[in-house]
């Protein structure tokens, strides 16, 4: 019953909305049919790839000289 009255209600519309609305409907199309293909597997960060590139000083947790000034 949809498709008769969505066949009937685009007739009435002028020419220049019936293309909007087709432009529409192959926008939701493209869209569905995107939505249907299989996602591409989701890549895990691996731990340990940035090993050796930085190092951190041996004083890193000590509590910070500056603020003291300010309390």
């Amino acid at each position: 019953m949809i498709p008769h009255q969505l066949i009937d209600t685009i007739d009435r519309l002028p020419p220049a909305l019936q293309a909007e609305v087709l432009h529409y409907a192959q926008y939701l199309a493209a869209q569905q049919n995107q939505s249907s293909t299989p996602e591409q597997t989701t890549k895990y960060r691996q731990a340990g790839t940035l090993q050796g590139m930085f190092i951190m000083a041996d004083d890193f947790d000590a509590p910070l000289e500056d603020p003291k000034y300010y309390m």
